[in-house]
């Protein structure tokens, strides 16, 4: 399967199904003249990925930055790569410089690969952020729990919010982890009122309502 077009100038380029197994859901935003990655995924996707962009008949020499939702293995292996090829500019929240500038509580070991730690070009520190880049403001928002830093992007595309909210499943019970933060955060997920999530693993989901019933479903289990 290649990449699969969600929204106006939004796409999932990546993830199970698309790319490899391990690889979290990548998502690209064609922010013209510039091109967004949401993740990066595990690290074994690399061509793959730039190849997906490609058949989408967008050029991959156009990826400017790399918005990183949280520094766990299967979401920044691939980080080094496209900055060292593209040099396009990595944007994460400062409490996962740990995770991503030296690799530390990253999960690599579960899945059997080694990280070259990357350097985070623009360092969120605020709760709330919004970067322009392209033609489109990128809104973000810390929402710990997941990890320290964990964050969200989203955008307003013709009257549609699409929330880039990922591992809102969790896992809540990891090291870095807090399920207290978790129920505070994905109760802001909530209030966003987003039509359209791509999450994290599991996928799209289409509708203010459905939207909203997935985000309470991981609410009631904290």
């Amino acid at each position: 399967m290649g990449a699969i077009k969600i929204f106006e100038d939004i796409y999932q380029v990546g993830g199970y199904g698309i790319t490899d197994m391990d690889d979290c859901s990548i998502y690209l935003v064609n922010s013209d003249p510039e091109l967004v990655l949401i993740d990066a995924g595990i690290g074994r996707s690399f061509s793959r990925i730039v190849e997906n962009i490609k058949e989408l008949n967008l050029d991959p020499e156009r990826l400017k930055a790399i918005i990183v939702t949280h520094g766990h293995i299967d979401h920044i292996g691939g980080l080094s790569q496209f900055k060292e090829r593209f040099d396009a500019k990595v944007i994460a929240h400062e409490l996962e410089s740990p995770m991503i500038e030296e690799g530390r509580g990253i999960g690599a070991d579960w899945y059997g690969v080694s990280y070259t730690p990357c350097k985070i070009d623009i360092k969120i520190k605020e709760e709330k952020g919004e970067i322009r880049i392209g033609k489109y403001d990128f809104k973000l928002l810390h929402i710990p729990g997941h990890s320290p830093g964990s964050m969200v992007c989203y955008l307003d595309i013709k009257g549609k919010r699409i929330l880039f909210g990922q591992d809102i499943h969790g896992p809540y019970s990891i090291p870095g982890a807090d399920p207290k933060l978790a129920k505070k955060s994905l109760k802001k997920l909530i209030e966003l009122d987003a039509d359209i999530l791509c999450e994290g693993h599991f996928g799209i989901f289409e509708g203010k309502d459905r939207v909203k019933e997935y985000i309470e479903y991981y609410l009631r289990k904290l």
